[in-house]
């Protein structure tokens, strides 16, 4: 798929497998850019299921999130067993919260210096849960409940870039 729609990605397609989704400013684009994905898929005898299409929505879950006119929001469903989760007692319970956690890394500012009492801990022979360790648990399951939706710039305005990027040495 990523291949035909090739000249199309991140103007006004995204693909994932077999999961196409079409973006738009106006419902007139949108109906133009649907077209043009029709034809596309109809060239390369694809087909679509009706029943599995969501067409002209104003917001829909994709992927795990929840993707609107105002940018990228967590699902709240997901969040809910974050917060949920119980103590975590071993290393394999341990890895399931950060596995889920971790999903939605992006949206809490950083992720990755919080969860590095717990991420230690999977480093280690022997699993010992610290102070340090239920607090950051705490904090990241507390984060996780204030999560930003996410957009695109305003490049008239001032902004920020931050990035989970870490540098050693």
């Amino acid at each position: 798929m990523n291949t035909i729609f090739k000249p199309l990605l991140r103007k006004f397609v995204l693909v994932f497998f077999n999961d196409i989704l079409v973006y738009s400013k106006t419902v007139e684009d949108h109906k133009l850019h649907l077209k043009i994905v029709m034809k596309i898929l109809e060239e390369h005898r694809f087909f679509i299921k009706a029943s599995k299409c969501a067409l002209m929505e104003k917001e829909l879950e994709y992927l795990g999130h929840f993707i609107s006119g105002e940018g990228v929001k967590v699902d709240q469903r997901k969040i809910e067993a974050m917060v949920d989760w119980p103590l975590p007692n071993d290393v394999s319970t341990l890895r399931g919260f950060l596995g889920l956690t971790g999903f939605y890394g992006r949206f809490v500012k950083h992720y990755g210096l919080i969860a590095k009492p717990l991420t230690s801990l999977l480093k280690k022979d022997n699993f010992e849960w610290t102070q340090e360790a239920r607090e950051a648990f705490d904090e990241l399951k507390r984060a996780m409940t204030t999560t930003p939706v996410l957009a695109l710039p305003n490049f008239e305005k001032p902004f920020e870039v931050y990035t989970m990027l870490v540098v050693r040495g």
